[in-house]
């Protein structure tokens, strides 16, 4: 037979040392209702090994091992750690110490003010829950609810967290705050205000002695001028120094101009930024009219408060696209004035507008009211068309400037050394002969983008060569090349920055029956007799395409018939 199993005792709740009662004015004692308590009044102290407690009044529970303490009381841990209050509540065996009233708390770092604590002696611990205001020798930070370990000099502040330093405001609601080294890290949304401008971030931390901010989620700095965010961002204040990576945005408040890119370097004191990494590109849109340029590395520079010399630029290099509406164009360079709205495109620069294409040494492309007006094309001009039956009409000359209406191209002005070759055609389906014309000066004049006229200007040589007379080196004037696949479409120039495709839904895959017998002895059904087809009604003839209408001027059939015109003005 099995003897029983012994009895387990439950275990016995770990005691502290008895509390030593050190002086005291007046000692009352007695059992009231079965419990020993010492009523102590006037000077009363006491001691637990290295914690002091001190106060006017007191009631001693022997039993309990516990102090119940009435005015001006005063909890003294060591050499470094003071809580004051109006009353407290000390267990000898827990080790804690609750404070109420007018409550505060001092060690050499810092000095914490709340109307409740509790404070656990065994983990150096403290946290509060109805409001807390702590200050230390540069900041104040207010919250909530709070906890403290005193020996890791860390704060944890959650709650309307608001901390102040000398040169910012930051708030959030949960907020871990380093008492030593100042540093204060953050978890959810952040708000920091300052001097220079705002900072946001979802994470992240903030020296308030160096006034260094590192952000790692959807980070952001707010200025008058510009706004310019990423997935992880760090800036110094001092400095004025940022840097942001991953999906890097810059946003231009005052002319709707927005940069993105895969790193960010900000300069706040120069008024520069620099995007690069992932093909950065610019967007502006103005009106209906949107502006997209792309390029290895963008460099933005703003205007400066009181100073007269610095402009507000864009910097584009190497390998520049750009698309707008029927304008694209590429070049190695290119330099945007927003304040005149002029980009200036710079070597080997080709645009393309409609069906033309214009090559130069560099170009101008002015703007008006968020709209092309001008393009100004310098050494080396050269304009191109093709036409229906892939002819190319060709003009150089020393400069071109091209006019436009609606964003659309009007009039080009040949300055200097002007050539052209002109095709003429007989109802756009056959090509009737070429007009080579030379002269100092020449004007185009376009009808919907379309070259319709060519007006001589001025001494002109003009020549018509019949088509069985072509030869191919008369049909390319110097420099002629066709770049058509070259010409950046809107997805090549947006890449990924501005990817606006909508995302592919994965297409569910039907899960097909097996065949049943039923269904595989089921009958087809009987097939039915074509219908007869109705009379076909008689279809009318198509009409013959015509080429817009020439003057004898474009199209001249002999040097003698070449029309000379005075230079009209700018419509």
């Amino acid at each position: 037979m099995r003897s029983p199993r012994p009895a387990i005792a439950p275990p016995v709740a770990a005691k502290g040392a008895p509390i030593q009662l050190l002086t005291a004015g007046k000692l009352l004692g007695g059992d009231f209702n079965g419990v020993k308590i010492r009523k102590l009044l006037g000077n009363v102290s006491f001691q637990q090994e290295d914690t002091f407690l001190y106060c006017d009044s007191a009631y001693q529970y022997l039993d309990r091992n516990e102090v119940e303490a009435f005015s001006n009381v005063r909890v003294v841990q060591g050499d470094t750690m003071t809580i004051t209050g109006d009353k407290g509540f000390y267990n000898g065996d827990k080790l804690t110490a609750r404070m109420v009233g007018n409550v505060v708390m001092r060690d050499t770092r810092m000095t914490l003010t709340t109307p409740s604590l509790v404070y656990d002696l065994n983990r150096k611990t403290a946290f509060y829950t109805e409001t807390g205001h702590l200050t230390d020798p540069q900041n104040t930070l207010d919250s909530q609810q709070g906890f403290y370990d005193t020996n890791s000099k860390v704060f944890v502040f959650t709650n309307n967290v608001h901390l102040v330093t000398p040169d910012s405001e930051l708030n959030n609601d949960l907020l871990r705050y380093n008492t030593v080294s100042k540093i204060a890290y953050f978890d959810g949304p952040t708000r920091i205000k300052g001097k220079q401008g705002n900072l946001y971030a979802e994470g992240g931390n903030y020296n308030t002695i160096t006034r260094v901010s590192n952000f790692k989620k959807n980070a952001k700095i707010d200025t008058p001028n510009y706004l310019l965010g990423g997935d992880e961002l760090v800036y110094d204040e001092v400095k004025m120094y940022g840097v942001a990576k991953g999906h890097v945005s810059l946003i231009s408040k005052k002319d709707n101009l927005t940069l993105r890119g895969d790193v960010g370097r900000y300069w706040r004191a120069l008024g520069r930024t620099k995007l690069y990494g992932g093909r950065p590109v610019v967007r502006n849109i103005s009106d209906k009219d949107t502006l997209y340029m792309a390029a290895d590395t963008l460099v933005s520079v703003e205007a400066r408060p009181g100073q007269t010399t610095t402009r507000t630029v864009l910097y584009a290099y190497p390998k520049v696209k750009i698309f707008r509406g029927e304008l694209q164009g590429i070049c190695d360079s290119l330099t945007y004035d927003r304040q005149d709205s002029i980009i200036y495109l710079n070597r080997n620069p080709v645009l393309w507008q409609a069906k033309n294409q214009l090559t130069a040494d560099s170009m101008q492309i002015r703007s008006k009211r968020g709209r092309i007006d001008e393009m100004r094309l310098f050494g080396n001009a050269l304009a191109v068309d093709q036409d229906t039956l892939l002819n190319f009409n060709q003009t150089k000359g020393r400069s071109m400037t091209a006019y436009f209406r609606d964003s659309k191209l009007r009039r080009v002005d040949v300055q200097g050394n002007a050539e052209s070759i002109f095709y003429a055609l007989e109802n756009d389906t056959a090509t009737t002969g070429m007009n080579r014309v030379l002269s100092a000066n020449m004007r185009m004049l376009f009808l919907e983008s379309k070259l319709n006229r060519i007006t001589v200007l001025s001494n002109p040589e003009a020549r018509f060569v019949p088509p069985h007379e072509f030869k191919p080196d008369d049909q390319r004037l110097k420099g002629f090349q066709w770049l058509a696949k070259e010409r950046p479409t809107r997805r090549q120039v947006l890449g990924k920055q501005f990817d606006d495709r909508p995302k592919k839904r994965p297409v569910a895959r039907k899960k097909t029956k097996p065949a049943t017998k039923s269904s595989a002895k089921a009958k087809a059904p009987a097939k039915k007799a074509p219908a007869k087809p109705a009379p076909a009604k008689p279809q009318p003839a198509p009409k013959p395409k015509t080429s817009p209408p020439i003057t004898k001027s474009a199209a001249a059939p002999a040097p003698a018939r070449a029309a000379v015109a005075t230079p009209t003005a700018r419509p």
